[in-house]
């Protein structure tokens, strides 16, 4: 294990970079991992990270020290920091001190869709995309698409709402939904507050490829022009409508139960 105490360190100056700039993330095409989950899925889902990174009071917990023996068994790089120096880069409070650096997958669409998918239109709080890619992921799907105006899926706060998520999900980003939808070989349903059509009328017995919108203004309208069908789901009480992420929650398992009966 190496370890930094200066921050001057060039090192240490480029994680304290990516922690806090989205801009340096996508430039460097890398990322951080936050926390004993993130990092355990990792491990289990994807592999080995570029690197480990410990604050010197979490080497006292077994949960983290297991971690740091897969790596150095696997002569995998792992680096130390006193608390201070690990406090200014994690964002998470009260966290266990393990965070991983990671290259961020960068995927072209090169095949029209086949099979159930997400696609979002400038879907942009963080929270919303990573709650939207756990329930994706927990309902069978497995690819996501994402427009140029949606929140970058491997920003921390993204990360962190998946839960892991993104291991297991094809994650394709800045996106020409338009093109996409066009190309399409599935059906295509578009959430709209203004469709008539239920979402518990439409048969989900097929791949389908969701279309969720931007949280005030939904989907574009030639997108929603575009799609298969439109619909809405039919809610009680006054509130106008769902949150974006419990509506797509929503449609995901109205599909998996329409498939189990």
């Amino acid at each position: 294990m190496k370890t930094i105490t200066s921050r001057d360190n060039a090192q240490y100056k480029e994680l304290v970079k990516l922690a806090g700039s989205s801009q340096a993330r996508r430039k460097s095409g890398r990322t951080l991992l936050d926390g004993v989950h993130l990092c355990q899925a990792f491990l289990q889902l994807r592999g080995l990270p570029e690197q480990c990174v410990v604050s010197e009071s979490a080497l006292h917990n077994p949960e983290v020290m297991d971690i740091v023996g897969q790596l150095e068994a696997k002569h995998a790089h792992v680096l130390g920091l006193p608390d201070a120096l690990y406090n200014a880069v994690s964002q998470v409070e009260h966290g266990v001190g393990v965070m991983f650096l990671i290259e961020t997958p960068e995927r072209a669409v090169t095949e029209p869709l086949a099979v159930s998918a997400v696609l979002l239109d400038n879907v942009q709080d963080p929270g919303n995309v990573g709650s939207i890619l756990r329930s994706a992921a927990a309902a069978g799907i497995t690819q996501v698409y994402c427009s140029a105006g949606s929140a970058f899926c491997w920003s921390p706060k993204v990360l962190r709402a998946a839960m892991g998520a993104h291991f297991v999900l094809e994650i394709f980003e800045n996106v020409d939904l338009a093109a996409l939808v066009a190309a399409s070989k599935v059906t295509s349903l578009a959430t709209s507050g203004y469709a008539t059509q239920r979402l518990y009328d439409v048969d989900l017995r097929q791949p389908v490829a969701w279309l969720f919108g931007h949280e005030g203004q939904g989907v574009a309208d030639d997108l929603l022009s575009m799609a298969t069908h439109q619909v809405v789901i039919p809610h009680l009480g006054q509130v106008e409508s769902l949150n974006v992420a419990a509506c797509a929650a929503v449609c995901f398992f109205e599909q998996v139960r329409q498939n189990q009966t």
